[in-house]
């Protein structure tokens, strides 16, 4: 066997090259056809087992891994192809890229470490393919020794901390460390669910179905005011929840600095069409738009208008948070004078009600006509939050047409 010893395999790929690898990565294990070996070929085994193992680092969040003072504990992990190999050992304090794990540990003090190993394409399918491809069969796991497991006072056990991380490793590499929406939001810090907001409630509802999907994610405003460096943290939150998506983020402020692998940042002002259309046409068509930027109700209605149409797929969902705006003049410059009004965020939605019932209006002047009369399949409405699905609504309604035929037989 070869083992893999390129410089360039110690550092990870930026996050605009990983996100590309991935991209390939996803299409080649939608299906069992899939021509995963050929992605290997062409970027090598190097680099897209750091692709991978980033990806492991990511969801199994060991720096959650509860740590005794200057205790360590570590998992090295093999991905193993065509007679090369990429390997490193990893613990909640460091990421060490090595050939082979230490016999003496990863550090003074500490014990060796398990041994992880699996076939490269395995785990990449287990990571970006559909759930019903995922296997273990070239899994193995090697504890360090006999009497590690069995401690003789020569050979003390690992302390929990070791099988925690071992744990963690394995779950990601099978796809079972499911962990729901408000956790992750409570993880990465996004005010989703916050003493402000508890969205995510609602959002397991409609976002549960799609969690396993390869999804295209756009979400509009990604906070952490004027620091370059900061924000991002829902856009993280959904990166982990969707394992195979791509996440878009648009921000007014340039916020390319919070890039990573899966995901990406653009900057452009919501109020203007043309920057978020070249965003879109960019990166889309998406699976799933969330607004949550400006919040001001001409932002709001403007970004619907260019986006929903040409930039969901069918299918997909459109979702407005922070509604409360629509109401406040300060800030926002809302108003709450006309509850109905069309131009304000809570008016426009209470339109697009009407659209969603418009073969069930009578009078042909009833109202004037929307082009997502037709589009608009869905509209559910939380506290703060709407939830749009795009799909035909074209199904007709056989009362209405008798009360229309009866109507124009009587002149009215």
């Amino acid at each position: 066997m070869t083992v893999l010893t390129e410089r360039n395999a110690t550092q990870p790929p930026g996050a605009g090259e990983s996100t590309g690898i991935i991209a390939k990565l996803l299409s080649a294990t939608a299906s069992r056809d899939g021509d995963l070996r050929g992605v290997v070929g062409e970027f090598g085994v190097a680099r897209v087992g750091r692709v991978l193992l980033d990806e492991i680092l990511f969801r199994a969040c060991l720096d959650d891994v509860p740590l005794a003072d200057g205790e360590n504990a570590s998992v090295h992990v093999v991905l193993q192809h065509g007679g090369e190999r990429f390997s490193a050992t990893v613990s909640p304090r460091h990421v060490h890229v090595t050939d082979e794990p230490d016999p003496a540990g990863n550090g003074a003090g500490s014990l060796p470490a398990p041994v992880v190993t699996q076939d490269l394409t395995e785990v990449a399918t287990a990571l970006y393919g559909p759930a019903e491809l995922i296997t273990s069969v070239t899994r193995t796991i090697r504890w360090p020794g006999p009497g590690v497991v069995f401690p003789t006072p020569e050979r003390p056990n690992l302390p929990r901390a070791y099988y925690d991380v071992a744990r963690r490793v394995v779950q990601v590499m099978e796809r079972s460390e499911q962990v729901d929406l408000t956790e992750l939001a409570v993880r990465y810090g996004t005010d989703k669910w916050s003493a402000m907001h508890q969205y995510t409630r609602n959002y397991e509802r409609h976002l549960g179905p799609l969690r396993d999907r390869r999804l295209n994610v756009l979400e509009i405003g990604i906070g952490g005011f004027d620091d370059p460096a900061r924000g991002g943290k829902s856009l993280r939150s959904w990166k982990h929840y969707f394992p195979r998506a791509l996440v878009y983020g648009i921000d007014i402020l340039d916020k390319h600095l919070v890039d990573e692998p899966r995901l990406t940042t653009f900057r452009a002002d919501q109020s203007n069409a043309a920057e978020v259309t070249e965003a879109a046409e960019k990166w889309g068509p998406f699976d799933l738009i969330l607004d949550d930027g400006s919040h001001i109700s001409e932002h709001v209605i403007k970004t619907f208008g260019t986006l929903f149409a040409r930039h969901l797929r069918p299918g997909g969902l459109y979702i407005i948070e922070d509604l409360c705006t629509s109401y406040w003049p300060e800030v926002f410059q809302g108003d709450d004078t006309d509850l109905a009004d069309p131009r304000y965020t809570i008016g426009f939605l209470k339109a697009l009600v009407d659209g969603l019932h418009h073969e069930e209006l009578l009078r042909p002047d009833a109202r004037e006509p929307r082009p997502t009369d037709t589009t608009v399949s869905g509209l559910h409405l939380y506290h703060n939050v709407a939830v749009i699905e795009k799909g035909s609504n074209t199904e007709g309604s056989v009362v209405a047409d008798v009360f229309r035929a009866r109507r124009q037989r009587e002149g009215r």
